[in-house]
């Protein structure tokens, strides 16, 4: 789904990753759930584009519902997948600590694992080559995305601010829909390791430019980045 120039949503409320098209090629933000990899094709047909135009895919963090099709785009393409150090285990293996669930009501929460389900989340393939990136890095790919660190949702996880999209795109930063209990709005994402981290990680974009706020989970947000902290914060 084409959302403004240059920029792109591949999945739904439910799960999103993102597509930033420019006249120097593709940069994808996050690859969803492997079964998004039909998604990707079908917009990328829209574009008169091939996975070969795809320069390269960077993670806000590496949990499963974000790397899905990452490893089939780096093994069959040879597309380089960027993920900040300290996801970079998490990426390749899946490790992570075990968080608590939070609240939940039943119909969002078998909506989201449904969802996943048939997205063949239950075979997630973890990216067995990764390029390590760092706050601050200004990405040699098309839109030249600049990397903020956001730890607290995973200690990898960061923002990724593109200036020719007008968006910066927030991963599980924070939620616009909360998978558990379909509550809409902005909020702080479940499944967080450090909550109260993540909380403060939140005054790292508030000086970023960009009319488009983009979670991974839940609508794209029309704001400036300078509102989203307390915003989330008043959830």
């Amino acid at each position: 789904m084409k959302l403004a120039p240059h920029l792109h949503r591949l999945g739904n409320d439910i799960v999103a990753c993102y597509l930033i098209d420019t006249p120097e090629g593709i940069t994808l933000v996050d690859a969803g759930l492997p079964g998004h990899w039909r998604d990707l094709q079908d917009e990328l047909r829209s574009l008169g584009k091939t996975a070969d135009d795809i320069r390269g895919l960077v993670l806000t963090h590496g949990d499963s519902d974000h790397i899905g099709f990452a490893e089939r785009l780096r093994s069959e393409h040879g597309v380089p997948v960027f993920v900040h150090a300290a996801d970079a285990v998490r990426t390749r293996t899946g490790e992570k600590p075990k968080v608590a669930f939070g609240p939940m009501r039943l119909g969002p929460t078998l909506g989201f694992f449904g969802y996943s389900i048939r997205k063949n989340a239950l075979r997630p393939r973890y990216v067995s080559e990764v390029t390590e990136i760092s706050d601050g890095d200004v990405l040699d790919l098309p839109g030249n995305p600049v990397i903020v660190g956001m730890p607290g949702h995973s200690p990898g996880s960061v923002a990724v601010h593109v200036p020719i999209a007008d968006a910066l795109f927030v991963g599980d930063a924070l939620t616009t829909r909360h998978v558990l209990t379909g509550r809409g709005g902005p909020q702080p994402a479940p499944f967080t390791d450090d909550p109260a981290q993540a909380l403060d990680s939140l005054d790292r974009i508030a000086g970023l430019s960009a009319s488009w706020v983009l979670p991974g989970h839940g609508a794209p947000w029309r704001t400036s980045p300078a509102k989203v902290g307390e915003a989330v914060r008043n959830a």
